[in-house]
């Protein structure tokens, strides 16, 4: 019997097995897709994110990825800026960043293997799944986690469905910040990913290809039009409601431990914490605690998170968003700050 399963490769899942290899349990992954996983996501990691790939050793491939230092919001009329205090984020596109992880988990020992978690069964002492027997099973499986659903801890999705698209633009980056342009009904995240590349990140509650949504932000649709692109990639609804992260020897971590949405960045720093406490329920056979563990770690994010989505869906809040941010520029560099550090 082993210690621990992960039920699923992606940053998330090899990020728990890292942690728990590093600290001498015996781990097994499980993942259907080889090779580089790709995903939907703005690919921006804020600081404190750097610092726990830092903390795990992982170093994105420099050629392919890019440093910015703060959080810039456009309305096609003002502009609000916030700069980091604590050192910049990083944008990675997603595939080099799980090369990166899964070089990580490689090294520290990790064990891959490619196929069907299945179904999820365990008793009083263990956990089996994917002809394994474990200790623990750690859900990594994703944000419609089919082990969530299986284990009745899904709570539903959001009465606000969201839905991102993210397409990636070769032209050299025109900013060191992450931009945000801020439209009626839909925000457009701009990250360079590298030298020569950014990526453009659409959210919105709408329904819609990319290009048709792009329209709504016209000082962008400009500077990027006719530009060779990459494929298009979407994912939601974002809104994942999860009524505990754990049941019985199944731990929820990543996007399947419930998800808000994607509006200030925060899913990988907060996928690598949990990783990180996950590991320590783990280790201290102590499930229960895990979590009162995890709600402790993302309330900041999940308050403010909450209460931006909540004031973006009427039209005058939405509306006042850049213009307050660029009336108080202080207080907007205080709240960018408290999700980055």
């Amino acid at each position: 019997m082993i210690d621990l399963l992960v039920a699923g490769g992606g940053p998330a899942g090899l990020a728990t097995a890292v942690h728990a290899a590093r600290a001498g349990l015996e781990v097994v992954v499980v993942e259907r897709r080889r090779g580089p996983i790709d995903k939907a996501c703005g690919e921006g990691l804020m600081p404190h994110s750097v610092r726990q790939l830092q903390r795990l050793g992982v170093e994105p491939d420099g050629r392919n990825c890019r440093e910015f230092y703060g959080i810039r919001y456009l309305d096609g009329r003002r502009t609000a800026e916030a700069r980091f205090r604590d050192g910049p984020g990083r944008g990675v596109r997603r595939t080099v960043l799980h090369a990166a992880l899964a070089e990580a988990a490689a090294g520290a020992g990790v064990t891959v293997v490619h196929g069907e978690v299945g179904p999820v069964t365990q008793d009083s002492t263990s956990v089996s799944a994917a002809g394994f027997r474990a200790r623990y099973l750690a859900a990594a499986d994703g944000l419609h986690s089919p082990i969530r659903r299986a284990s009745g801890l899904s709570a539903g999705e959001g009465r606000r469905r969201r839905w991102g698209i993210r397409r990636h633009i070769e032209i050299a980056p025109w900013s060191d910040c992450v931009e945000v342009y801020w439209g009626p009904d839909a925000e457009a995240y701009v990250t360079p990913v590298s030298d020569s590349c950014v990526g453009v990140a659409i959210l919105t509650s709408t329904r819609g290809g990319f290009d048709e949504h792009l329209s709504a932000f016209p000082m962008l649709a400009e500077r990027i039009h006719g530009l060779t692109h990459g494929q298009d990639r979407a994912a939601g609804p974002l809104r994942q409601k999860v009524r505990s992260r754990s049941a019985g020897r199944v731990l929820l971590v990543g996007d399947a431990a419930g998800y808000v949405d994607a509006l200030t960045g925060e899913g990988m720093g907060l996928a690598f914490g949990a990783a990180e406490l996950l590991v320590g329920c783990v280790r201290a056979d102590a499930p229960g605690d895990y979590d009162r563990q995890w709600r402790a770690l993302t309330r900041r994010y999940r308050l403010l998170t909450a209460a931006l989505l909540h004031g973006s869906g009427f039209g005058p809040v939405r509306a006042g968003i850049t213009p307050v941010s660029a009336a108080l520029p202080a207080l907007f560099t205080r709240v960018v700050n408290a999700l980055g550090e």
